[in-house]
């Protein structure tokens, strides 16, 4: 198996005949999906989504693939294929059309549909191509034919990419329920008939990798939801993600059942919501989903809420149930259920909202003690099965953290696909399929896009990690007015405290230290104020060190008169 090295150069100009795959997100974490493509000087995109921050990055919204690599050949892109509507595939796209807005956008109805509804918030009106399982599409020099395959939201596709390089599949997100709720299986004939044909390369979901088995069907689900439902004597809170279709649809199906209405509750959530309704993906009966604002009208053992916010995220409905700041309040007997995964990294935060809600009466309904989530992605027993029925020549694990793409790897040179033509790549590690065999043949930059409130890319790792400072030992400042010839103090020291835990009065005995050092300082000729910074800066930082083992932000002013 074939992996990675820090120190890879720049890839070297692709042969002409050969087929280069350049992942910019998502291998090595949960999220930011996107794969570029190239052929004979033409790029194809698949997926463009985002990642979403953990606790270590503060006051970032969403993080984007690095578009550093393609930004010189944004003409050369014939399109960019979205696999299905998971913001983890479709986030960043607004991102990317913002520096060329007329790069096609070929996907499904229902992806599609997503989409738009996203970029008309962006101000964007994209050209589409609507495709369906079945339909072949040639891009550019990229010869495109769609397989429908099973996921957490309707209407998702794998595309299988020919060029006289050979013949690449990608998977998108996918699982193998045999008993969709909407009918619509992985379509493994197809599978099978383009393994007959040849894969060259076959790039696979990692996620559930590690997980033994199969996935259980979606459907499971409504026992337990309906336990839960006949056993709740007020309100209903369901949180779940805003494009979990099939997750919704059982809820709806469950509350009609028990005489309940049901309101959505969130901005995506209505949106999203809205589209699966209007284009038939979501079945709602007459007179069940009503306005939030007809709640009231309504006794709480008739009420269904469903939000987004399963994922403990800060500003999302239900984090703000449980924090007391939402117009809903949570009460003793509601009863909230979390529909949904733990994505690694948010463990804290979800543990952190049913503490929340737990606090305030609520019956908190999770995976952790129920079966109220079946993953979206094929598990290890599955992609055994899959891997048997594709035959890849080559195998390049995707979707999934370091440990995802290992257990893959694995899976896959078990069903006999080569060591050596198993490659095991990370963001911006280009591999070439030249001559029929896959191998890494450089590294380009692709990094982490910080988007914060307007702003993007502006903030970067140095910016977070003050960030990261004033968040666990606060800020100290230092007002300091010199004499601009002589660098005499004539006003000053004064020093102010916040968020480090000491008291402004406790620097009295500090004072006369910073004071000393200046006045040696001016003695030595050294008046620039940059340097009487550093100096006030080291003078109080060892001070606060050896006193309260604290290492705050020091922000010293110097003011010349």
């Amino acid at each position: 198996m074939s992996h990675p090295h820090p120190e890879l150069a720049p890839p070297p100009k692709l042969p002409e005949g050969g087929l280069r795959v350049t992942p910019l997100g998502g291998l090595g974490e949960i999220g930011r999906n996107m794969t570029v493509f190239e052929y004979g000087g033409r790029l194809l995109i698949v997926d463009c989504g985002v990642l979403f921050p953990e606790e270590e990055q503060p006051g970032i919204d969403l993080i984007l693939p690095d578009f550093t690599s393609i930004r010189d050949r944004l003409d050369d892109i014939d399109g960019i294929v979205l696999t299905h509507g998971h913001e983890d595939h479709i986030g960043a796209v607004p991102y990317l059309l913002r520096e060329k807005a007329d790069i096609p956008l070929i996907g499904s109805k229902l992806t599609l549909a997503l989409i738009e509804a996203k970029l008309q918030e962006h101000r964007i009106r994209p050209y589409t191509l609507e495709v369906a399982e079945g339909h072949r599409e040639r891009i550019g020099p990229f010869d495109c034919e769609f397989v429908a395959v099973n996921h957490s939201i309707p209407d998702a596709l794998a595309v299988a990419i020919r060029t006289p390089a050979g013949m690449v599949v990608h998977t998108g997100d996918f699982k193998m329920d045999q008993l969709p709720l909407d009918g619509r299986l992985t379509d493994l004939h197809a599978f099978a008939r383009l393994s007959e044909e040849g894969i060259d390369l076959l790039l696979a979901d990692s996620t559930n990798a590690e997980v033994p088995g199969f996935v259980p069907p979606e459907r499971d689900i409504s026992n337990v939801l309906r336990q839960v439902f006949g056993g709740a004597r007020k309100r209903i809170i369901v949180a779940s993600f805003a494009s979990h279709v099939h997750r919704i649809q059982q809820v709806l199906d469950t509350a009609h059942e028990h005489g309940r209405r049901v309101a959505f509750v969130g901005r995506s959530m209505v949106r999203n919501m809205g589209i699966a309704r209007d284009l038939g993906y979501l079945k709602v009966p007459p007179g069940l989903v009503v306005d939030v604002k007809t709640l009231d009208d309504l006794p709480d053992s008739q009420v269904v809420l469903v939000c987004t916010g399963s994922q403990g995220e800060p500003m999302a409905a239900l984090s703000r149930m449980a924090n007391r700041d939402h117009q809903i309040r949570i009460v003793a007997g509601d009863t909230v259920i979390l529909a949904s995964s733990l994505i690694p990294g948010n463990e804290n935060a979800v543990y952190r909202v049913i503490n929340g809600l737990t606090r305030w009466g609520a019956n908190v309904v999770h995976k952790g003690n129920a079966k109220v989530h079946v993953s979206g992605h094929a598990s290890a027993g599955e992609l055994l099965y899959f891997y048997n029925i594709c035959r890849p020549k080559n195998l390049m694990p995707v979707h999934g953290e370091w440990r995802h793409l290992r257990a893959n790897a694995e899976l896959g040179a078990m069903t006999g696909v080569p060591h050596d033509r198993i490659v095991i790549a990370e963001d911006g590690v280009v591999v070439d399929l030249i001559e029929g065999k896959a191998k890494i043949s450089g590294k380009v930059q692709a990094g982490y896009v910080y988007v914060d409130g307007l702003s993007v890319g502006d903030v970067g790792e140095p910016a977070l990690k003050d960030r990261r400072i004033l968040g666990d030992e606060g800020i100290i400042s230092v007002f300091v007015v010199v004499d601009s010839s002589t660098g005499k103090i004539t006003g000053g020291p004064h020093i102010q405290a916040r968020g480090s835990g000491i008291e402004d009065s406790a620097f009295v005995d500090v004072v006369p230290r910073i004071t000393e050092v200046l006045e040696r300082s001016a003695q030595d000729g050294v008046v620039e104020p940059h340097q009487l910074q550093q100096l006030i800066r080291r003078t109080l930082g060892k001070w606060v060190s050896d006193n309260y083992r604290r290492r705050p932000m020091i922000l010293p002013v110097v003011v010349e008169v």
